[in-house]
């Protein structure tokens, strides 16, 4: 079962990157998904159920709007410090702590983090992450676990503990 959903998975991120539908294309997407699927197969999935279970799904699609919000959001932050006469800043590093347990979840909590600008994930270490901010509000913890990682991690939760 590890192996079709890696090879369905590459094929249809083969299709998506190339966007086209010429038969060259097809078949040379079928021939490198079977290869990875293959080739790589047995260390893709570890559990079949949770990727197949339609509310983690839900919860994907939940969770990209909120991300692209944020990032935008983040965007007119730093373009507004960057061009403003006095470039109000006060750069440091903040330890945030996840209540996430999964390797996977904290790795797409500080991916989501440092592609958001102005913050950037320095380091993990067992359930805090810490974070170098381009303008630290809250050195409290819990506040700013709460401002940096609020937003993301409730969804992250619910896709992936």
């Amino acid at each position: 079962m590890r192996k079709i959903l890696l090879i369905l998975f590459s094929f249809l991120l083969w299709i998506g990157l190339s966007w086209s539908l010429d038969w060259q294309h097809i078949l040379i997407g079928i021939v490198i998904a079977i290869l990875s699927g293959i080739i790589f197969g047995e260390n893709f999935i570890r559990d079949t159920n949770k990727v197949l279970n339609p509310e983690r799904w839900f919860w994907v699609a939940v969770y990209l709007p909120v991300f692209v919000w944020e990032m935008a959001k983040a965007n007119f932050d730093v373009a507004y410090r960057v061009l403003h006469p006095r470039m109000p800043i006060n750069p440091g590093i903040v330890r945030v702590k996840t209540k996430l347990k999964s390797d996977m979840g904290k790795a797409i909590l500080s991916n989501s983090i440092t592609l958001t600008p102005g913050t950037l994930t320095v380091d993990i270490k067992g359930d805090i992450l810490y974070i170098h901010c381009i303008n630290v509000k809250h050195t409290d913890i819990k506040r700013a676990s709460e401002k940096i990682a609020g937003k993301f991690e409730k969804i992250l939760l619910k896709i992936f503990n």
